[in-house]
């Protein structure tokens, strides 16, 4: 691949991490960790780990993997939570609700998927901590 297309594509990769980690993190996961303690106990229990359980893994997943695939720390792996909970959103909680009720999980669950499938490109923590550990292979 050439160099510009290459850092386009990196680009592309940045805006991607940046548009849905945020917006995930913003929209859903900040309002949750603020409020933790009073949403926890009503929040579903969709797969029977209990609501605080529940709730607790959606703010992990919502807040810090959010964080990470925003920083490109671990992008691939902190993507994976992600696309379970909107897996579970979209298949679980809203499996008997129309495609509009499982619609936002979806447009989640995908870029998280793509993340999974690309990693986090050049403008990364994960590309930064590449590069050390070949630079200090090369010595």
């Amino acid at each position: 691949m050439n160099g510009l297309k290459e850092r386009m594509l990196s680009l592309g990769l940045l805006v991607l991490r940046l548009g849905a980690g945020g917006l995930l993190l913003y929209g859903h996961g900040w309002g949750k960790i603020t409020k933790f303690a009073e949403r926890a106990p009503k929040f579903a229990d969709p797969i029977g780990l209990g609501s605080e359980t529940s709730f607790a893994l959606v703010v992990f997943a919502e807040v810090f993997c959010a964080a990470a695939v925003m920083l490109g720390l671990g992008t691939r792996l902190a993507a994976v939570p992600i696309v379970i909970f909107t897996v579970v959103a979209a298949f679980v909680q809203h499996g008997a609700d129309p495609f509009g009720d499982k619609e936002l999980a979806f447009v989640y669950g995908v870029p998280m998927l793509t993340l999974i499938l690309t990693g986090g490109g050049r403008y990364s923590i994960d590309e930064a901590i590449g590069s050390l550990r070949r630079g200090r292979r090369a010595e």
